[in-house]
């Protein structure tokens, strides 16, 4: 029975509905006057040592051999593919570049075990510096 009444009591609300609308007839919704709190920040990824400072002239040739104009467009490399994002319009972070490179995501394979820490290093440098200007990095 005690269980009963605070569900009783609950329908009994529900039931009598809410009334959202001003007088006159048109609907408003409910908003909050005031925001408590914040919200997080993403936190910022370092790139590993190892994967800083690469040789971006080095990087062009991984980028066209390992398979990446395949999927990817980036102008500096007369790259079309669709496959991929887009580069030069995603215009990733170098941490950003440096993990998918190693790790993949979705349809991108990783290429950490395929490609030596320094390939992956200057094609990093590469995508980077051609999506951000080459004094970027």
């Amino acid at each position: 029975m005690r269980r009963l009444i605070p569900l009783l009591a609950a329908v009994a609300l529900f039931a009598g509905g809410c009334d959202w609308s001003k007088p006159g007839g048109e609907e408003v919704t409910p908003t909050a006057q005031t925001v408590v709190g914040t919200v997080e920040a993403a936190p910022e990824v370092e790139v590993p040592q190892q994967f800083q400072n690469g040789n971006a002239e080095a990087g062009k040739q991984v980028f066209e051999t390992a398979g990446c104009k395949g999927c990817h467009t980036l102008k500096a490399a007369n790259a079309t593919g669709t496959v991929g994002p887009n580069l030069d319009d995603a215009q990733p972070d170098l941490a950003t570049i440096v993990d998918r490179v190693r790790n993949g995501r979705g349809a991108m394979p990783a290429f950490e075990g395929q490609l030596s820490v320094t390939q992956i290093r200057d094609v990093a440098a590469f995508v980077f510096d051609s999506t951000h200007g080459s004094d970027a990095g």
